[in-house]
């Protein structure tokens, strides 16, 4: 062998040496901004290494579920608090706590109401042990209840609204839910998304993401919600759960938010009829039956009204978990 064949097969080797360290590299820096296993929040490190649920509590008169059951004008606050200790004792990691409906066609609230709702429940929430996060897009009522003590500020517009993004960035830790919107809740079901919605709804949150990175908040606080029922069509949600894998591309850790959406009686139903008639406690084994579907496509959260159904079907998935890692 000559020197020269010997200079040339070190050259190619070097290079393949450096290509090598060179893609190692990039697969740590990957790596380690894939979805972070702890979601940071005001008080609490939430453990992401295994699924979390998040209680639902609407302290409104009006929600397509539960409208008026834990609420309604005149009756006080005792339905509230104690429906959120009971979604504490039924297993729930977080609580999210809402003042405005964001149903189809619900119009805005006016921002007194919306904190003569929240305020008194999330006092009382913060003392139960649990994250607390409140659902609302009022920038006014962000700051009031990160006040008082709330983990998650949890905005259907994704900050979006004059001033929403400001208060999380000054906040020292406060963790955060950005969710895909397609319109408003006035209109969003009348015209749906046209096109990839898959594709469309990556690259909303994941643009929503850096951009709230960009202002100083920290990427390990930030949590997606891809909004199934927000301005999407049946075929469109089944297709973001299906595909539900390339939404987290971004690194972010991703909340799934099916529980009892019409989506669900859609496809579960009879007849048409039934859909329309469908009572909201009949949708619970469509909504457990989502919640571990988008769980086993790589959801970190899943919010539920029925908490207690969703705890035993995702231990019984992290049962089959475990049991494939030891038989491996």
């Amino acid at each position: 062998m000559d020197v020269e064949t010997v200079q040339i097969r070190f050259s190619g080797w070097h290079t393949d040496l450096f290509q090598s360290c060179f893609i190692l590299s990039q697969l740590v820096k990957f790596m380690s901004s894939v979805q972070p296993l702890v979601w940071h929040t005001t008080r609490f490190q939430i453990d992401l290494g295994q699924p979390r649920v998040m209680g639902i509590v609407n302290v409104t008169p009006d929600s397509f579920s539960d409208g008026g059951q834990f609420f309604s004008p005149g009756s006080g606050m005792a339905s509230a608090l104690a429906h959120c200790e009971q979604l504490v004792k039924d297993g729930a990691d977080i609580l999210d706590i809402g003042g405005e409906s964001s149903r189809p066609g619900a119009q805005p609230l006016p921002l007194a109401e919306e904190l003569a709702r929240v305020v008194p429940v999330v006092r009382h929430a913060v003392t139960l042990g649990v994250a607390v996060s409140v659902d609302t897009y009022k920038p006014e009522v962000m700051q009031v209840v990160l006040d008082l003590g709330a983990d998650i500020i949890n905005d259907i517009w994704a900050l979006r609204h004059a001033g929403a993004r400001q208060v999380v960035a000054a906040h020292p830790g406060c963790g955060v839910c950005l969710m895909h919107m397609h319109g408003e809740p006035q209109t969003m079901q009348a015209e749906p998304m046209q096109g990839d919605v898959v594709a469309q709804v990556a690259a909303f949150l994941n643009h929503q993401a850096i951009t709230l990175e960009g202002i100083g908040v920290n990427r390990h606080r930030i949590v997606l919600d891809y909004g199934i029922g927000f301005g999407k069509t049946v075929e469109q949600n089944f297709a973001l759960l299906a595909r539900q894998t390339e939404l987290l591309a971004g690194g972010y850790p991703l909340l799934a938010g099916w529980s009892r959406k019409s989506s669900l009686a859609a496809v579960s139903s009879t007849s048409l009829e039934q859909v329309a008639t469908l009572d909201m406690t009949d949708r619970m084994v469509p909504s457990v039956t989502a919640a571990v579907l988008a769980v086993e496509r790589g959801a970190s959260v899943v919010r539920a009204h029925d908490v207690r159904q969703t705890v035993q079907a995702l231990k019984v998935w992290s049962r089959v978990q475990a049991a494939s890692k030891i038989s491996h």
